[in-house]
């Protein structure tokens, strides 16, 4: 029997493994940082052979709550994930695992490798509505790229997309893959609408160096991105500091941040209204969003997330805001999760790389929406 995590986002601390009925891990943090909550590993065992696992000391990690209701994620061929059943004591996460193959993974949510990404940035490149652009170098001296969709021009509108600012929260850039292939295909009414109308400047991976470490929701130096939109730094924050320079040169009107939510089982958005500059006019944007997305899917609801900010009381360090501050613009937090959607729930996979995607493409209807508003309202 064997544990291991020295590869691309690999992360576990193994306590011991004297047999397959005893297997005690920990998860280790991210680096020069207390944020302890994303495990991938690989284990290689006896077929036919039950493995329990308990990963301890969880009332410590990052988000505790994220583990009440949550079942692990496994995968014989780095493909198809399906769900663990798992249970938490409060400090306890234990699940069993018969084996179908010598060799299984086991993850916290589905991985999105670097190589899979850096092959996401360059086949979208080779479409000819896309440009790629290197924005400069991450601390570990990792590419930061960002793909620019139609055609620049000034009557345009400008909608930017980013994902992953938190490496761990994979969900981030399974749905930026479905904008893009979405907004790539020259078959597809919606996109060729909405390229007519706007240019789309997205960055499918904030923190490349992050997501190779295994962290959860910081960078090489243990610096949570979405905490220094207001003052980035070349030392600490330089992934953020190139996005921000992109986004004075070309000007936003919209902007999209993809995420994750360990504890909430539901999609939903988090706007602007903390901040000094919103208006009417950004409600009118959010409201057009959110209602054009309930039409569109499902996935989407409106009811559970996080409690508003009281008007000027927003956080101006993090990117929505600051970003919806900054330009004047709508600005929402996009929440996926780590669990399931509660409202449409699915015991086999939960919430999966299949919905993250779609979500992706439904989310176009909603930006869609909010373009023609926009244009209207001139």
């Amino acid at each position: 029997m064997h544990i291991s995590s020295q590869f691309d986002s690999g992360n576990i601390n193994v306590v011991s493994a004297e047999s397959p009925e005893d297997i005690l891990l920990t998860i280790p943090k991210d680096n020069q940082s207390e944020f302890a909550q994303w495990f991938h590993f690989r284990l290689v065992g006896e077929t036919f052979v039950t493995h329990k696992m308990t990963i301890q000391g969880l009332a410590k990690s990052a988000y505790p709550d994220g583990w009440k209701g949550y079942n692990v994620l496994a995968s014989y061929d780095r493909q198809t994930w399906f769900r663990v059943p798992s249970e938490f004591d409060g400090d306890n996460l234990t699940f069993s695992l018969t084996l179908e193959q010598p060799s299984v993974y086991f993850a916290y949510f589905i991985p999105y490798s670097y190589e899979r990404h850096l092959d996401l940035v360059h086949d979208a490149q080779m479409s000819l509505l896309c440009e790629h652009r290197f924005l400069g170098l991450t601390l570990d001296g990792r590419d930061m790229s960002m793909l620019v969709i139609g055609e620049e021009t000034p009557n345009k509108k400008k909608v930017w997309i980013t994902a992953r600012q938190h490496p761990g929260e994979t969900m981030a850039e399974w749905c930026a893959e479905g904008i893009i292939y979405r907004l790539l295909d020259e078959q597809d009414g919606l996109a060729r609408q909405l390229l007519d109308n706007a240019v789309f400047y997205v960055v499918p991976n904030m923190n490349p160096d992050g997501s190779a470490r295994g962290h959860l929701r910081t960078n090489a130096v243990g610096t949570n991105l979405n905490r220094e939109w207001a003052t980035p730094t070349p030392e600490k924050s330089p992934e953020v500091l190139f996005v921000l320079r992109a986004m004075e040169n070309a000007g936003v009107d919209m902007y999209l941040d993809l995420h994750g939510d360990e504890a909430l089982p539901y999609n939903f958005v988090a706007g602007g209204e903390g901040n000094p500059s919103y208006n009417d006019e950004i409600k009118a944007s959010e409201d057009t969003f959110k209602s054009a997305l309930l039409n569109a899917t499902p996935e989407f609801q409106d009811e559970f997330g996080y409690d508003k900010d009281a008007p000027g009381k927003a956080n101006l360090t993090v990117a929505s805001n600051a970003v919806g501050e900054k330009f004047t613009c709508m600005a929402y937090t996009v929440e996926m999760p780590f669990k399931d959607n509660a409202n449409v729930p699915d015991d086999v996979y939960g919430w999966s790389v299949q919905r993250c995607r779609q979500l992706g493409e439904d989310i176009l209807v909603a930006v869609n929406a909010v373009v023609k508003k926009l244009n209207n309202d001139k």
